[in-house]
């Protein structure tokens, strides 16, 4: 039997579909500070959400599993994805991601509130390197590196179908291009820097999956949006770009 520090390798790697890595990834209590913050969050809530039951769990990524786009961020908030129990749901990021994905074709309806909500995302899925809700949005380098098994399965799982990957924000881009190495696509020396509109193709190391372009966005945090950093515009174009190389119709 794996130990709690183990568990999401362990678990990643015995699980053979995505929907069986979802039910693993929720169970996991591998990082002890994420674990208490998470708890300690959904006890307490938040004032406006009193009468929410807290979702208090690793939140799993979001979307189809034969998606040809994949978009991965930071981590879930503690009063959004922690609360509600879907990535980037529930929170001003999860607003502007999820309007953005409609406008194009991508997203079923335009806003994101829980996980009952109806919505459906199409050929695209969501997901993040970090499962669980940090304290001031920081996870240690430890916690990404705990974590980083259940994003690098994730990404394996949907090798099959994905040609395109949108990182948003610096910790992500730097927590996911090991996880996608690990996943079976090459990374090019140097590593390429993080940059919005930032742009490499890495080819499969064994070549039985199709290349695999990766971009780079400002995260579509609050403080992004609000201090105007990321424009709606700026995100549109990278997440335009993303789905018409991954194969998808927009507009």
């Amino acid at each position: 039997m794996s130990s709690t520090e183990d568990y999401p390798e362990s678990a990643g790697a015995e699980s053979r579909t995505l929907a069986g890595l979802e039910t693993r990834l929720v169970e996991c209590r591998a990082c002890p500070r994420l674990v208490a913050w998470r708890e300690e969050t959904a006890l307490v809530k938040r004032a406006a959400f009193r009468e929410w039951e807290y979702w208090g769990r690793p939140v799993p990524g979001f979307g189809p599993a034969n998606a040809a786009m994949v978009i991965t961020g930071l981590a879930p908030a503690a009063h959004g994805g922690n609360r509600t129990g879907r990535m980037f749901t529930g929170d001003v990021a999860g607003d502007l991601l999820f309007a953005t994905l409609h406008e194009l074709g991508l997203a079923s309806r335009p806003t994101a509130t829980h996980r009952g909500d109806g919505l459906e995302l199409y050929g695209v899925r969501v997901t993040a390197p970090v499962h669980c809700a940090p304290p001031a949005n920081r996870p240690t380098t430890a916690e990404r590196d705990t974590c980083r098994p259940w994003l690098a399965r994730e990404l394996q799982l949907l090798r099959p179908t994905a040609r395109s990957v949108v990182v948003l924000g610096g910790f992500g881009w730097q927590a996911s291009l090991p996880a996608l190495r690990q996943a079976g696509w090459d990374l090019p020396r140097p590593r390429p820097p993080f940059g919005h509109g930032a742009r490499t193709t890495l080819a499969s190391t064994d070549g039985s999956a199709d290349a695999l372009t990766v971009f780079g966005c400002y995260h579509v945090s609050q403080r992004n949006v609000f201090t105007g950093r990321l424009t709606p515009a700026m995100l549109r174009e990278v997440l335009a770009q993303a789905a018409r190389t991954a194969g998808l119709p927009v507009p």
